[in-house]
């Protein structure tokens, strides 16, 4: 009976374990993400990316996390300036969510990992690389592609990141709707979850969902301004402001190209919104166009909370369940503008997105669906150690409950190398060389920039710690 009683649990363990490794690392189930990150994130707050890049895990393309694997290389070879591999780190990560979406239209590749998250926990589901950092994706590959193969390439990732957001907007309401719809059927309020789990409504502030990226419209009118497309350029610009109204260099952008193209109806929209003045701001012969983009910081790393939450379920009776839950907690930088002097001009940076505040917001989303499959994992669980303890004893009782306890660990994996903010800044400058001052993050820092007349120069500018470097281009 105990060699029975042995083998049955050796097959019940190994099936838990073999499943939830078939789609990521063993370490991935005992492990929050977060932590293994955490010296790759030390290092690149010190700038020190050489040592950042080494210290991310080595993924295989079978694991369910490479493709984020490949996106945290990715970002920290293009702080290193490591264009090439970066471009090919961004491209395997792209790749790898091309391979499983198109999985996933013929719903055939999940069963195993179902499974396997069933008895261990969601770490052993593939991550599926959510919409904004889908958008960051093409953003830095446009700029990888500016920096080697010129503008022609860099528009291919900016129509690229535009359609994620497209496409994402079209499911996004009802892939919401569903979520809450399952959770109610599970006897959770959303009441009940407010009581007990931690408000992200002050991290997410204004922003009304976690796919669009007004830094990505914004790249793309430049880039398509820039190309001699002011038609689609001002679209994008349009729905960088849609997303980000306060901007008054999306403002001026937006009122600019309308009365380059003769758009009456909204240059008459615009008057009403932001006053007479705004439509008077016309650039002087003889000038070109500066914009510069300022990230800054790294995004905040998901935390993990156990909760208690009230279940009411007519089968199983009123119960409390303790749940492991991933959370984004507030910040703890500090943000401030850049503030560029060129010119006998000063000019201040505004935020175009808040990349921290998306991630909550995304997070805030899902997180019915994550309490669902917490529910239905406890489930399995308890019957399980309920079978064990019948068979096995106090033996299989205990041996059961240690494992569900070290198992059981929220899904704390995001692309954690991302800037936390994203501002922009936008002045005329006559055409020439310029010496411009800039301040970021306190850190004083001169730069040489050529402005030819009626063209754009992008300035690309990164301010982590106490690193602060910079790219130029003239488009």
């Amino acid at each position: 009976m105990a060699k029975l009683f042995n083998t049955k649990l050796a097959i019940i363990f190994s099936i838990a374990l073999l499943s939830g490794c078939a789609s990521t690392g063993f370490g991935d189930l005992f492990s929050g993400y977060s932590q293994q990150m955490r010296d790759a994130r030390q290092a690149q707050l010190r700038g020190d990316f050489p040592v950042a890049v080494k210290q991310v895990p080595i993924r295989h393309q079978s694991d369910g996390t490479y493709a984020l694997s490949q996106l945290e290389r990715a970002r920290l070879q293009y702080l290193n300036k490591d264009w090439a591999n970066s471009q090919k780190s961004f491209t395997a990560a792209y790749n790898k969510i091309q391979s499983e979406e198109d999985k996933a239209k013929v719903q055939i590749s999940r069963g195993f990992e179902q499974v396997g998250a069933v008895v261990t926990n969601d770490n052993a589901l593939r991550y599926d690389v959510p919409h904004y950092e889908q958008s960051m994706l093409h953003t830095y590959q446009a700029i990888n592609y500016l920096e080697q193969q010129g503008l022609e390439s860099a528009l291919v990732e900016v129509r690229r990141a535009n359609l994620v957001q497209e496409n994402a907007l079209r499911v996004y309401q009802d892939e919401l709707i569903n979520a809450q719809s399952s959770m109610a059927n599970y006897g959770v309020n959303a009441s009940d979850i407010a009581g007990a789990y931690p408000s992200m409504s002050d991290t997410i502030g204004s922003v009304k969902n976690g796919i669009q990226n007004a830094y990505t419209f914004y790249l793309s009118g430049v880039l398509y301004e820039a190309a001699g497309e002011p038609n689609d350029a001002y679209i994008d610009y349009k729905k960088a402001l849609e997303i980000f109204p306060d901007n008054q260099f999306l403002q001026q952008d937006v009122i600019r190209l309308a009365k380059k193209l003769a758009m009456t109806d909204d240059l008459a929209r615009f008057k009403n919104q932001y006053g007479a003045d705004a439509l008077n701001n016309n650039a002087e012969q003889g000038t070109g166009n500066v914009v510069f983009i300022y990230e800054q910081g790294i995004i905040e790393a998901k935390d993990e909370i156990a909760i208690n939450l009230p279940i009411r379920d007519r089968k199983r009776g009123n119960t409390i369940m303790n749940l492991s839950l991933p959370v984004y907690h507030g910040r703890n930088q500090t943000v401030s503008p850049l503030v560029v002097q060129a010119a006998n001009q000063t000019h201040e940076s505004q935020a175009i997105v808040d990349l921290h505040a998306l991630a909550a917001k995304q997070l805030d989303d899902q997180l019915s669906g994550i309490i669902v499959r917490q529910l239905l994992r406890l489930y399995a669980k308890e019957k399980m150690r309920r079978q064990l303890a019948e068979e096995g004893g106090d033996f299989g009782n205990i041996l059961a409950t240690i494992y569900n306890v070290a198992s059981e660990r929220a899904d704390t994996r995001s692309w954690s190398t991302l800037p936390s903010n994203v501002h922009i800044l936008r002045m005329d400058l006559p055409a020439g060389e310029h010496q411009v001052s800039l301040r970021a993050g306190g850190q004083q820092q001169t730069m040489t920039i050529k402005v030819n007349e009626n063209r754009i120069t992008l300035v690309n500018l990164t301010h982590i710690g106490n690193y602060t470097g910079y790219q130029d281009f003239n488009l």
